[in-house]
């Protein structure tokens, strides 16, 4: 267990925007800020952060809370995970009681894999940089091509030992279990034969979006042609090649500050280009960009330049998955390199001055390169041209802004030479070709997230679910005011001996009402706020909000969030049309008892509609004593119901 001490220095230094952008670019608007939400697609941002509040919220897909129920959701952790995630970031040290061994069975299958996962990372660096056949063989190939130990460390690279098992076996004289080396792809386990599967190659570790090592990559050093030159990590619970890019952690913070990412294909391309100091760059790792992995890019910046070789028929191949690159919206350059020059052996060459200087000369527009490639093609031919037009204007119609698209089409106009009505008729038929697939590739990724939201709620333990009711709306304003208002001094009382008066807060006053009434509601979250609140009236460090925006149950704490972001506009109750309105805080000695009379009421109607049920059923069962106890407690309520309404200017509720 971390002590509370430590995780209240945590909670301290965790400030919120600071810790999601690391994941989510982030843009000011206003006293908060504004970026697209990690946790759903989506192409209009929804999801914002608030510096004051130390709060994130999502208007699109409802998730809220704190800086550790975002890394908690984020980088699916427990609270203990997410404080210690935290408190690395913040080089705060965590003293815990060592873990036993019933506790290690019992961590999830998931980190186990990451703790494998970093355990590799950490075997193989070492083995290079401290082990002969890791110097001779593995650093000597990182120092051919010219690789500095500050860039080989940063990427944290390394050298798998060649035989059969010498990694396994060093994993397992450590404690870790065959069972997650397998998972994993480290080991490749059949019946009573297992193997290394990277042994005697280089390795580049794989790193999430927060550091942590999910995957490898290995590259042989032998040039036998029966062996893969690149091997990677296969698919698992941690690692989904499709949604990840290589170099994305290294690269996360410069592609936010440049506004600008520049994609190429191979592990060393990014190791070149961070030496040659431009950082903003991600490799696809030799695979075809998916809807995903560009969503990855998305998050920190619209703005990508795609840097290929001199090999027309590889980029050729790759013009089609490009087009779900506009499709996101991004606008896209492509970089075409001198013939026999890769972004490795380029950005060696050049270094960054010269490098960018040549990007910025050289940087077209896809659309514009890609027909001109294809224009090489169909001099003299007709139908060739016919296609290419087709093929073009194919990818104008998935951009999904309408200014931009006009534009496109206004340039391909100029250089096929073709009347840009026609370009625009060929444009909506395409659209509407596509739009009958579109909308079932939308239905089912909309399926898909219900299923994934609905898998994991059924994970997490929530608080007993409530049917939405009217009693709610006053209960959530209750606990609203209980929680913004609680330290607000505003209500006189006089000492029954003394005669003194002094000031009590909202708090109290609040708590006293409902108290003396007997009126604390059944609801399990209400009442766990409102006793939480009450046992810390008197503790003056005591702060509502700190306190269950960081509760350590994430449904007390979500409730919480969801309470404080909730935009609440001036109530018709209290205004009227053009008239001077003053702050809550300024009129609490009218607002509080009017919030807390308006719940009383509520309540009161309610009790009296299950006490009308209660009459009924006393009658039909011809208990008339019952029926004279209830109806009596009947017109008590009765009487309270009237006074209420009157002190509410009769107001009704229904």
């Amino acid at each position: 267990m971390i002590d509370h001490a430590t995780i209240e220095r945590i909670i301290d230094a965790a400030e919120i925007s600071d810790v999601v952008s690391d994941f989510v670019t982030l843009r000011k608007r206003g006293v908060n800020m504004l970026g697209l939400c990690p946790f759903h697609n989506e192409k209009t941002p929804s999801f914002t952060v608030s510096p004051a509040k130390g709060i994130f919220k999502c208007f699109g897909c409802g998730k809220g809370g704190n800086s550790v129920n975002f890394i908690m959701e984020h980088e699916n952790l427990t609270y203990p995970e997410a404080l210690k995630w935290l408190a690395k970031k913040y080089n705060i040290e965590v003293s815990e009681e060592e873990e036993t061994e019933e506790q290690k069975q019992l961590k999830d299958a998931r980190e186990s894999l990451m703790i494998v996962s970093g355990f590799a990372q950490k075997f193989f660096t070492r083995y290079l940089w401290e082990e002969n056949e890791g110097r001779t063989i593995g650093l000597s190939y990182f120092r051919e091509r010219s690789f500095r130990d500050d860039i080989l460390k940063k990427f944290e690279v390394g050298f798998a030992p060649d035989g059969k098992t010498p990694f396994t076996e060093a994993a397992q004289k450590q404690g870790y279990k065959i069972e997650f080396l397998e998972k994993t792809g480290l080991t490749i386990k059949r019946d009573d034969w297992m193997r290394d599967r990277f042994a005697g190659r280089v390795m580049f570790p794989i790193h999430n979006l927060a550091g942590r090592v999910t995957a490898f990559g290995g590259r042989t050093l032998t040039n036998d042609k029966k062996i893969a030159k690149y091997l990677n990590s296969p698919e698992s619970e941690i690692y989904h090649k499709s949604k990840v890019l290589y170099g994305i952690f290294q690269a996360k913070r410069e592609m936010t500050r440049t506004d600008k990412c520049y994609l190429v294909e191979g592990y060393t391309d990014v190791l070149s280009m961070h030496q040659a100091g431009i950082e903003n760059v991600v490799a696809s790792s030799g695979t075809a960009l998916t809807p995903d992995q560009i969503r990855l890019i998305r998050r920190f910046t619209p703005n990508i330049t795609i840097i290929y070789d001199g090999d027309a028929a590889g980029i050729k191949a790759s013009l089609r998955g490009i087009d779900l690159v506009l499709e996101e919206g991004m606008n896209v350059k492509v970089l075409l390199l001198p013939d026999g020059e890769d972004p490795d052996s380029f950005a060696k060459k050049m270094g960054a001055s010269g490098y960018l200087e040549y990007i910025q000369k050289n940087e077209t527009d896809f659309i514009q390169f890609k027909t001109r490639l294809l224009l090489k093609n169909t001099e003299n031919d007709p139908v060739a041209k016919a296609r290419l037009i087709s093929d073009v204007i194919g990818s104008v119609a998935v951009i999904p802004d309408t200014i931009t698209r006009s534009v496109y089409i206004k340039e391909c106009s100029r250089l096929l030479g073709v009347d840009e009505q026609v370009l625009y008729t060929e444009v909506r038929r395409q659209k509407y070709k596509q739009s009958e697939d579109f909308q079932k590739k939308e239905l089912r990724e909309k399926s898909q997230q219900a299923v994934r939201q609905t898998q994991q709620q059924q994970q997490q333990t929530p608080v007993p679910a409530e049917k939405p009711s009217r009693l709610l709306i006053e209960e959530r304003e209750f606990l609203r005011f209980l929680l913004k208002h609680c330290k607000a001094e505003v209500f006189e009382v006089e000492d029954e001996e003394t005669k003194e008066i002094h000031l009590i807060s909202v708090g109290e006053y609040m708590v006293d009402e409902l108290e003396a009434d007997d009126l604390v509601p059944e609801n399990k979250m209400f009442q766990k706020i409102f006793y939480e609140v009450r046992d810390n009236l008197e503790n003056e460090n005591f702060d509502p909000w700190k306190h269950f925006i960081y509760h350590p149950e994430s449904q007390v704490s979500k409730f919480a969030t969801d309470l404080l972001s909730e935009k609440h506009t001036e109530s018709k109750r209290w205004t009227k049309a053009g008239a001077f309105t003053e702050k809550e805080e300024d009129i609490l000695d009218l607002l509080v008892p009017k919030i807390v009379n308006e719940y009383k009421l509520r309540k009161i109607k309610k009790m009296m509609m299950d006490i009308e049920k209660a009459i009924d059923k006393a009658a039909a069962e011809n208990d008339f004593d019952k029926v004279i106890q209830e109806q009596s407690t009947y017109m008590n309520l009765k009487r309270l119901e009237k006074n209420l309404s009157e002190y509410l200017g009769n107001r009704t509720i229904n």
